[in-house]
């Protein structure tokens, strides 16, 4: 645990203070218009530099160059069917990413629009697996003062300069618009979900203006996170435009509660659904609300742009009939319509006043680019209309003060710890950024039903004759063992999964407030491949910690995903090879592209069926929520595929020792990595599972599996200790290559799993120990002082393991990850000072603008490579090392030097076996589990 005055001699601090005067501070203490005390913070006028893409050194290109050949013309096929490959290097935005990121709006699952520190909406990211990374320019808040009679006028966006593509100013589109502001004044100041500016005199000196951002993103509240919806309030005077372009329809409306608004109903291209917008203010005693439901951006349009900023700026507001206008004539193609939402107030000399603008948008059906469509979680609470968008906006206008009150409470125990680092509280939250902006989907479950499965049976699971095959679970043992079978005899339990067709885990029984949907997430907007397990592990904590009942799910998922086998071909591109797409017993690299849940394992670069991280990682996983959330019924659930992942390891166990070797290839998450013989990194993950696996079947009642798991732990861990500990840390592999001898960050990642689901440690405390601090004094503090986190490998010399582009990278993720490590083994300061690394060189000023878009790395001279990306989450495996929950603490214990001695050969898991039935919501009426 961290100790009372640990961090108080190094602080990274940014008192709200040094940005904001105190008297604009005080001015501002009105319904939590001044910014928090702790919070990431830039100025408006801070240069938003392009970000830096790595490069590949012709050493690694030479290596890479069939996988290369074959990659391009796999993007090549991907195209000319319409679809979008999961990797594609070769495609590049004409948007080049910037540091200009914010905190993104709206809640999980239902599309994300990103709003950038400056003020402009970017990553529109309404479509599954799409990103628009470019601003629209013309989605902007602006301001319009009348004072003294009208004699002192100030009009402007609230947004600094002009963009670049805005054109002319005497143009009668937005270049027209008063570009007035320069930011100089003005600051950003984020804690996900909410975001605070502060116009502190911009553009009226005599005016101190707040604009809080709020999105509905809230721990355990699996209804209100799943809107996709925001609010702005505005504090002071404000008078506000919001609109978007394409071809639609704009309708305005008056609803309840003085919520009044535009629709614009938007028809999106290439078959996919449609989205309503809707933007809205609240109209009270002193706030009046009118609205512009049409004007165009170019200089045919009837009613202009610049016609729009001039009735603004002449009369504070628009004509109140427009209300009674009616749909507008729908666009022609190309055309742009924009609408516009303004609410004027009178303020007093030294009064203040409350704005409420908010946007939502509505899509409520999700369509996959081969065929499957389902609707989004919150449609089980507003229907499927476009006009849902109107109650999204009179929800979130109604609603947003107790959103507030739930936000606080989660993130204050956290915020007034004293003993934590500023850097890391605020990080904490912002790193959060990606379960909205990273590219999720939440689906209503009742939408498997109700699309009559007939899109699933399609692209169900085949066997090798290409024919759609369901579980036959009698016969998931013949595959996975060399003895006998082990089966659940039950009919029912048999037809009830023939009867579902893809990979949904059976809902039935579960009772509806345990039902909270499926979830997917992207691994990165670059990486597009849905739930990609190996990072999951990484990121996982966040959901566990946050939303454990979508944890506890996409373990069900791949749990079902287990027991299953797709037999259709796939090329595999590092090697050439055709392998089939899903071996039964593999655990799937992830649930897919482009129809995920039922053609897993998009990713083709090598076949995963033959990774040793991902089956062991899923034994971990499940076990870790296991004993956190005390579900005893989500663990017989699982079982099933839990002793299958772990019997289909046995297969990569060459020499009889009970512990897994690698196969000369990159099969781990490390796929550019080579690794030959027994590894750090998948062998600690191997005995962590033995662990897991045992205390799991004694807990659930398969006691002779808990001591097949006790005998090869022991055997396993004197093996490999044999091999690879060299005296003070473990070596990256047992071969004798050049950098065999590496220190690998990641080596101890099954320790980290071991002690954060309440597990013995895996080797004596004094190796923990030499082999973090081994990692500390070499991959942190000799990569740039420890300032830009650890490097993933590094020669026991202090040179930088350059044997691959993965080796010589920094991955955020597996930083905050060690860092984990080092908190659980007693090494916070460590600890702190490994993960602030990343805080330095992703989110400081100083650093290189990885704010909003953390990558999953970067190189020593801070080129990225994909943002937007998965696994820093894992930052919340730190939390969760701080504050262990009483589940964890409270286990019961396992001994793993109390077993009973078996022989080699009836240490085979498939050994001697029989079967016992439990209840189970899951895998139908019965679920398996063994006893001697």
């Amino acid at each position: 645990m961290v100790g009372a005055t640990l961090f108080h001699r190094r602080k990274h601090s940014w008192p709200a203070e040094e940005f904001i005067s105190k008297s604009t501070l005080q001015l501002l203490d009105l319904d939590s218009a001044a910014p928090p005390p702790h919070a990431w913070r830039r100025r408006l006028n801070c240069h938003a530099n392009i970000l830096k893409e790595f490069t590949i050194t012709f050493r690694e290109a030479i290596k890479m160059v069939r996988l290369g050949i074959r990659l391009w013309s796999y993007v090549r096929e991907e195209a000319s069917h319409g679809r979008k490959a999961p990797i594609d290097p070769f495609t590049k935005e004409n948007c080049k990413p910037s540091a200009s990121q914010g905190v993104p709006l709206g809640g999980m699952g239902s599309g994300s629009i990103s709003r950038g520190f400056r003020g402009e909406f970017k990553q529109w990211q309404i479509t599954p697996g799409t990103c628009d990374p470019s601003p629209m320019m013309s989605n902007q808040f602006s301001i319009f003062i009348s004072r003294d009679g009208g004699h002192k006028k100030f009009a402007s966006v609230l947004a600094p300069g002009q963009h670049g593509s805005l054109g002319k100013s005497r143009d009668k589109g937005i270049s027209s618009w008063g570009w007035n502001l320069n930011g100089q004044h003005s600051t950003y100041h984020a804690l996900f979900p909410r975001a605070w500016t502060i116009y502190d005199g911009e553009p009226d000196p005599e005016l101190k203006i707040s604009c809080r951002q709020i999105s509905p993103f809230i721990p355990n509240n699996y209804r209100d996170s799943s809107l996709p919806a925001a609010v702005f309030v505005y504090t002071n005077s404000m008078g506000g435009t919001s609109h978007m372009s394409g071809g639609h329809v704009n309708e305005p409306f008056i609803g309840e509660d003085g919520v009044s608004g535009v629709l614009l109903h938007h028809k999106t291209g290439k078959g996919n659904p449609p989205v309503t917008f809707a933007i809205a203010a609240s109209e009270t005693q002193n706030v009046n609300v009118t609205v512009l439901p049409c004007f165009g951006l170019s200089e045919d349009s009837s009613f202009t742009a610049k016609d729009m900023w001039d009735t603004m700026e002449k009369d504070g507001k628009f004509d109140q009939e427009n209300f009674n206008s009616g749909p507008s004539t729908p666009s022609l193609a190309g055309d742009t319509i924009c609408a516009a939402v303004s609410a004027s107030a009178w303020v007093e000399a030294h009064g203040k006043c409350t704005v409420s603008f908010a946007l939502s948008w509505s899509s409520p059906k999700v369509k996959f680019s081969k065929g499957s469509t389902y609707d989004r979680r919150y449609t089980k609470f507003y229907g499927t209309s476009p006009r849902a968008a109107l109650d999204l906006v009179h929800n979130a206008l109604t609603n947003y003060k107790r959103w507030e009150e739930d936000i606080e409470a989660w993130q204050n125990p956290i915020l007034k710890d004293e003993r934590l680092p500023e850097w890391y509280k605020f990080t904490l939250f912002n790193e959060l950024y990606f379960l909205v902006a990273g590219g999720t989907v939440w689906i209503d479950s009742a939408s498997l039903d109700s699309n009559g499965n007939s899109q699933h049976q399609q692209s169900s699971l085949a066997n090798s004759d290409g024919k759609a095959n369901g579980l036959d679970i009698n016969d998931q043992h013949n595959n996975l063992g060399n003895g006998n079978s082990v089966g659940i005899k039950s009919n029912d339990e048999v037809s009830a999964i023939h009867n579902r067709n893809g990979l949904f885990v059976d809902t039935r029984h579960v009772d509806d407030g345990d039902d909270v949907g499926r979830f997917l997430y992207l691994e990165g907007v670059e990486y597009v491949m849905w739930c990609t397990y190996d990072v999951h592990f990484y990121a996982s904590y966040a959901l566990l910690m946050l939303f454990p009942k979508i944890e506890l799910n996409i373990q069900r998922d791949f749990a079902k995903a287990v027991l299953s086998e797709d037999g259709r071909k796939v090329k595999f591109l590092a090697e050439g090879n055709v392998g089939i797409r899903k071996v039964r017993g593999a655990v799937p690299h992830d649930l897919g592209m482009h129809d995920p849940w039922n053609e897993m394992n998009a990713y083709n670069i090598h076949d995963t069926s033959r990774w040793k991280d991902l089956n062991p990682k899923f034994v971990l996983q499940v076990y870790r929520d296991f004993a956190a959330t005390g579900d005893y019924q989500f663990g017989i659930d699982v079982w099933p595929a839990v002793r299958a992942a772990m019997e289909y390891m046995e297969q990569f166990d060459r020499d009889n020792d009970d512990l897994i070797e690698n196969d000369g290839f990159p099969d781990q998450t490390y796929d550019t990595w080579t690794v030959h013989g027994v590894s750090a990194y998948c062998g600690c993950l191997w005995l962590a599972a033995l662990q897991a696996a045992a205390a799991m079947a004694l807990q659930i009642g398969d006691k002779f599996f808990a001591e097949l798991c006790k005998n090869k732990f022991l055997n396993a861990k004197a093996a490999l200790e044999k091999k690879l500990w060299n005296g003070s840390y473990f070596n990256y592999d047992s071969g004798t290559s050049s950098n065999s001898k590496s220190i690998q960050t990641d080596q101890l990642a099954g320790q980290w799993y071991a002690a954060s689901s309440g597990l013995p440690p895996l080797f004596e405390e004094s190796k923990i120990r030499s082999t973090m601090q081994k990692i500390f004094d070499f991959n942190v503090m000799k990569t740039k002082g420890g300032k830009m986190g650890a490097v993933n490998g590094m020669h026991p010399d202090g040179k930088v393991d350059e044997t691959c582009m993965q080796s010589r990278e920094i991955w955020t993720g597996v930083t905050y990850a060690a860092a984990a490590t080092m908190i659980l083994s007693g090494m916070e300061e460590q600890g702190f000072t490994t993960a602030e690394g990343i805080f330095t060189a992703g989110w400081s000023e100083e650093g290189f603008g990885y704010w909003f878009q953390t990558p999953e790395g970067w190189t020593m001279d801070g080129h990225y490579r994909s943002l937007i990306y998965m696994r820093p989450l894992a930052i919340w495996g730190m939390q969760w090392a701080l504050s262990l929950p009483k589940a964890i603490l409270d286990a019961p214990q396992i001994n793993m030097m109390d077993r009973v001695h078996l022989s080699p050969r009836s240490r085979r898991f498939s050994h001697n076996v029989k079967v016992v039935k439990h209840k189970a919501k899951c895998f139908g009426n019965s679920a398996l589990s063994c006893s001697c």
